[in-house]
């Protein structure tokens, strides 16, 4: 979880009201965030992936003085309407299609601004961007330039420009070769035959979006009014962050401005329109056991949300800011932090279960004799890596409340998450041979059952069907059984080069080489193995 640095004084400068370091340091876990130290004015706090907002400091001292009852309620901007646009040019559609922008005007530029917005951005490049894949911000000097701004997607070679900290001009292309930031997120921009752009009217180059920003345009303790763009491949995630860092900006004085951009669609970004949810009184008391209805009201407004009171339930209102409201269990939790964890009382389970041993020992030292490095994924998934990716159709466990896109089904097969693994080492050398065991929710006969698998892939230019046969087998004779096969036709495998593995007559799992469209899609490029075992075959006993 990213870990935010945080200056005590330009935290109470923010927060508006002295605050002994003592009760800071009470306080501040109190909103939702770790406390990890607080030494020599300065305040890490490890922030929890569902709260993005918290990813500066002006999040956190909005937070805090919603929580201290400062400000309690609904915190709402000025927000003046556009008074400049942005055309989205068609070219970017297969490239990186959304966009969003914002004007803040009249900021106080020091060093305080300037180090929490670059680590703000950076933060959210990592979590709600998935490292720029997803969403990438640019923050730019507004007065360098001149609008209306243009967004499109140009050949690599096709423009020249001046990238962020360097002194002479490149061509696109050479930045991703040359440019530290271009050889970091080159990736991004893998087999596009065209890239994305950000000009203003005089064809000055603000962006090159997920990439690097223009020099042009760099802030500086002069800088007055700031341009903000986002761009991406999620749309949720470009208004998203678009929503926190700007009204960050206005935390410190700032006065936003809306844009209107122009595309397939004309949308006026930022958007701050509450979002608005229906909260059953019984639903909460049910969970957490508050008898007071008022006391539910004052949580949620000490959380930040406005409420309206209609009967048995209550209208919530909650922050623009606030993406990971997704379900009425989100305020439900909120309440619970608002009202405050140390009011509730301690008591011991309902029910009394009692557990065994599992150990997977002798698994972990087949597997490390075959020379596999043991890795543990998440148990969520979604359905693009699961069945988009691997080829195939299929039905999951949709979880009702996820927290992201990311991590919306229960998985089904621990092979995606493996493959996953060896994209993001790509860049290690090969061979390379990994595996997993882990549980997995499979439908079978129409109802949902789990299941402990055994899942291992190997990358490497020699990689086939063979060596996986022998893998497979020395991995049955270790527990006892003969390798049994039986040609299966399975669409993330080769045609003709995937098998079952027949135990006592069943099918206990398959094997096989991995189907080239499968590597593709993870951005592999060289021949990959790969198995996956039911472990309630070579353990029944665990199972009984």
């Amino acid at each position: 979880m990213p870990v935010v640095n945080v200056n005590y004084n330009d935290l109470i400068s923010l927060i508006g009201k002295d605050i002994e370091k003592d009760e800071l340091i009470e306080k501040i876990p109190m909103i939702g965030v770790s406390l990890e130290r607080f030494e020599n004015g300065e305040i890490s706090v490890e922030v929890f992936p569902n709260r993005p907002d918290l990813l500066g400091v002006e999040g956190i001292a909005r937070a805090m003085k919603s929580f201290l009852e400062i400000e309690s309620g609904l915190k709402k901007y000025d927000v003046s309407p556009p008074k400049i646009f942005m055309n989205v040019d068609k070219s970017v559609e297969k490239v990186r299609p959304y966009i969003g922008g914002a004007v803040v005007r009249n900021v106080e530029m020091n060093e305080e601004t300037i180090i929490s917005l670059m680590e703000m951005q950076e933060k959210l490049h990592f979590s709600v961007g998935k490292n720029r894949k997803k969403m990438a911000i640019g923050v730019h000097d507004f007065d360098k330039v001149n609008p209306p701004f243009l967004y499109k997607a140009v050949k690599p070679y096709e423009i020249k420009f001046v990238p962020l900290g360097w002194e002479e001009e490149m061509t696109m292309e050479e930045i991703l070769e040359k440019h530290e930031k271009g050889i970091e997120y080159a990736y991004l921009l893998k087999n596009k035959d065209v890239y994305p752009i950000i000009q203003d009217k005089n064809e000055n180059v603000l962006s090159f979006p997920p990439i690097i920003n223009g020099q042009l345009t760099a802030l500086s303790y002069e800088t007055r009014n700031i341009f903000i763009d986002v761009t991406g491949t999620d749309m949720n995630a470009v208004l998203s962050a678009l929503n926190i860092i700007s009204t960050a900006l206005a935390e410190r004085g700032g006065k936003l401005e809306q844009v209107r951009i122009i595309g397939k669609e004309e949308i006026i970004t930022p958007d701050l329109t509450p979002q608005k949810n229906e909260l059953q009184i019984d639903y909460v008391k049910k969970i957490l056991e508050i008898k007071n209805k008022s006391n539910i009201i004052v949580a949620l407004k000490k959380m930040g949300h406005d409420v309206e009171e209609d009967g048995n339930k209550i209208n919530v209102y909650s922050p623009a800011w606030r993406a990971d409201i997704l379900h009425p269990i989100d305020l439900v939790e909120d309440v619970a932090i608002g009202y405050g964890y140390e009011r509730f009382k301690e008591s011991m389970p309902k029910s009394v279960t009692f557990g065994k041993s599992f150990s997977f020992s002798k698994i972990q030292n087949t597997m490390i004799g075959l020379g596999f490095n043991e890795v543990v994924t998440l148990s969520l998934s979604n359905p693009e890596k699961e069945f988009l990716k691997m080829g195939i159709k299929g039905n999951a466990v949709q979880i009702e409340n996820p927290i992201s896109t990311e991590h919306s089904i229960l998985k089904q097969s621990l092979l995606p998450s493996l493959l996953e693994i060896l994209s993001k080492n790509r860049h290690n050398e090969l061979p390379q041979q990994i595996y997993e065991t882990g549980d997995v929710v499979l439908f079978e006969e129409g109802k949902a059952k789990q299941k402990t698998m055994l899942s291992g892939v190997k990358i490497s230019s020699k990689a086939n069907f063979t060596e996986c046969k022998s893998i497979v087998e020395a991995i049955l004779k270790n527990f006892g059984f003969k390798l049994e096969v039986e040609e299966k036709e399975h669409n993330s495998f080769i045609n003709g080069r995937c098998a079952s593995i027949i135990i006592d007559g069943e099918e206990a799992g398959y094997f096989g080489e991995i189907h080239p469209s499968v590597i593709c899609n993870f951005e592999l490029e060289y021949p990959v193995i790969a198995f996956e075992i039911d472990v309630s075959k070579l353990l029944p006993s665990l199972y009984k």
